[in-house]
């Protein structure tokens, strides 16, 4: 299927996603949104995506929401029509890993996005913000929920409050990101970190996901009894069984999702 702004494609069990708003710096909109949430839900279920990359251009990696689409909204707009409430939840509803390769700007909306995927590779000219008080509102997607649970309230409280931007270097220290490579790099970095994902088998992933995911929505010790349970569960794959027949007999395991 085509899309006016995303451009995808997939090899080698990996789907590839580029925000593609170049004269916006890929800021976040409505269509936008729409049509990243229906590809995500496509490839959730398409055996021939095992992980996914999203990304932007070097420049900017998406620069914040649409400005010029939200001006002249009211609150019973926002409100009545839940504004990205939709898109938001299809995003992170999603049961396959996603990778954000973020490079340059990720403000705003961009940071958020970036936030709702499973893990965060940058590349050295990366910039992230929280700059909506300049706006006269505040974040409205995970901004000052998502952020704070990674870098703490102080660091939260600063770029919400302030709008200060968090170079490369200091949101790798904070765990923001899990690393930094060259900007050129950064693309093949993250596909390469999906190779990875998409060797593995399907339903392990997908369970380190969820249990990793529930270490922000429950206590720890619920956490823990859940990550148990679900260890314990995938004793009952065939994957189980052939990963450490594998292992044991020093070869390559050959997963079936099973």
């Amino acid at each position: 299927m085509a899309y006016e702004m995303l451009i995808t494609e997939v090899s080698d069990y990996v789907g590839l996603i580029r925000l593609n708003r170049p004269d916006a710096m890929n800021a976040l909109n409505a269509q936008l949104l729409t049509e990243l949430s229906d590809v995500l839900a496509a490839w959730d279920k398409d055996e021939n995506v095992r992980a996914i990359v999203l990304t932007g251009s070097e420049k900017a990696f998406a620069a914040g929401a649409d400005i010029k689409e939200m001006s002249e909204k009211s609150f019973v707009d926002m409100f009545s029509t839940d504004y990205f409430t939709e898109q938001s939840e299809a995003i992170i509803r999603t049961r396959k890993p996603i990778i954000a390769a973020v490079s340059g700007f990720a403000l705003g909306g961009g940071c958020e996005l970036a936030m709702m995927c499973d893990l965060i590779i940058c590349s050295d000219t990366a910039k992230f913000g929280q700059p909506e008080i300049n706006l006269g509102v505040m974040a409205g997607l995970g901004g000052t929920q998502r952020l704070t649970r990674i870098v703490g309230k102080s660091k939260s409280m600063e770029m919400n409050l302030t709008g200060r931007f968090m170079e490369a270097e200091e949101a790798e220290r904070c765990g923001l990101v899990s690393r930094i490579v060259p900007a050129k790099e950064l693309v093949d970095e993250a596909l390469k970190a999906a190779g990875k994902i998409a060797e593995k088998s399907q339903i392990a992933v997908m369970a380190v996901k969820e249990s990793v995911n529930r270490a922000y929505e429950t206590t720890q010790r619920e956490g823990l009894l859940f990550e148990r349970r679900v260890f314990h569960s995938l004793f009952a794959t065939e994957d189980q069984t052939e990963g450490m027949a594998a292992f044991t007999e020093k070869r390559t395991p050959k997963f079936r999702d099973l």
